[in-house]
């Protein structure tokens, strides 16, 4: 295995990726080094690179990799590592899904096996400790949970799988989701094409996805979406909620899911659900994202409110069972729109970005292929 590979360097203090050589961790006995095939621009990664939340008064963040959704192939394994976390025999060129997180499985959340609830699972960014996906190694520390991939599923399709597809399986695995159930999408990017998918598959009446750019609300009718509400066409928060009022007989949704990341979204998804429906946040990632909303109003319609983050490692092998048995009824290859190579990070970053733009972006899902 080489001994170097090509990561990018975020700077704040010059706004631009800096794509360069850094040294590969050794693999230790219980480890596996991935070679990153295919890492997606999810939108918390349009966050974290726009500094979303971030007081100018902090000034620049440390120069750090990051990037999270990825899929890869086996480049070294450990000594003591055989096969995956299914007990698949497990050898260098397999392609694999992996958890982007390694949970301690000492702390208090651990022992309940709440993997996902670690508060020790992430390893902060830096340039050292091969933690990002926007470069051409990572390092799967111990402990941690892989998956092989089949061949039925190509890389773009792979990559989402450890976070769009996984973290809204979560989500309506925690919403307690009933078969006839109501939900409304707020947003149709990867995530939401994917909630989408995921929620018609569950057995819901109504799957109504919010967004403002045609090709994603098109794209969310072919994976799943009963109604799209446009946001071009329905320009305020009233008669948003009013649409999905008439959409659900005057009852509002049995289930809301967030995957916008914008305060303002939460204060208008909470308009939509009926009386002891379920508000799913998911979207936020930045600091000092501040909403208001009204107490008494959550109390008197007995709102249940989660905010989630993560999944437990079960759900990324019945996410891949998911893709393989729903291919040819969702096509959910199609998430995936644009390719760069890493030497194109900022182009990739630029086409994503929809933040300003009257028009949006064309982009669903872009991938970099380290």
């Amino acid at each position: 295995m080489s001994k170097t590979g090509l990561s990018a360097i975020w700077h704040d203090s010059r706004q631009k990726f800096e794509v360069t050589e850094l040294p590969i961790m050794e693999t230790e006995a219980d480890a596996i080094n991935v070679r990153v095939e295919a890492t997606s621009v999810c939108g918390s990664d349009l966050h974290i690179w726009r500094g979303d939340g971030i007081p100018e008064e902090n000034g620049p963040r440390d120069p750090f990799v990051f990037g999270h959704e990825m899929m890869g192939s086996v480049a070294e394994l450990g000594n003591k590592v055989k096969t995956d976390s299914l007990q698949q025999p497990l050898k260098e060129g397999d392609r694999v899904v992996f958890t982007y997180y390694f949970p301690c499985l000492k702390c208090y959340n651990c022992i309940r096996g709440e993997f996902g609830g670690c508060k020790f699972r992430r390893t902060n960014p830096t340039i050292e400790n091969c933690s990002g996906g926007f470069a051409q190694y990572y390092y799967l520390r111990t402990p941690h949970f892989v998956f092989k991939l089949p061949d039925e599923i190509n890389n773009a399709t792979a990559a989402p799988i450890n976070c769009a597809l996984a973290q809204v399986m979560e989500a309506f695995r925690i919403s307690d989701f009933r078969f006839g159930d109501n939900v409304v999408i707020q947003g149709a990017g990867g995530l939401g094409i994917n909630a989408a998918a995921v929620a018609s598959d569950m057995g819901a009446n109504k799957v109504i996805v919010i967004d403002g750019q045609k090709p994603r609300l098109e794209l969310a009718k072919k994976c799943g979406a009963t109604d799209i509400v446009d946001m071009n066409e329905y320009t305020s928060v009233e008669s948003r909620v009013e649409k999905i009022m008439e959409l659900t007989n005057g009852i509002g949704a049995d289930i809301v899911i967030e995957l916008v990341g914008f305060p303002s979204a939460v204060e208008e998804g909470i308009q939509m659900c009926r009386m002891r429906g379920t508000y799913l946040e998911v979207g936020h990632i930045s600091p000092n994202s501040m909403i208001n909303v009204d107490v008494q109003k959550l109390v008197a319609n007995q709102i249940r409110f989660y905010g989630i983050q993560h999944y437990d490692p079960w759900i990324l092998p019945n996410a891949i069972d998911f893709l393989l048995r729903t291919k040819d009824k969702y096509p959910l290859t199609n998430i995936v729109s644009h390719e760069f190579p890493i030497t194109k990070i900022e182009e990739a970053f630029q086409t994503a970005e929809w933040l300003g733009s009257t028009s949006g972006s064309e982009v669903t899902r872009a991938i970099v292929t380290p």
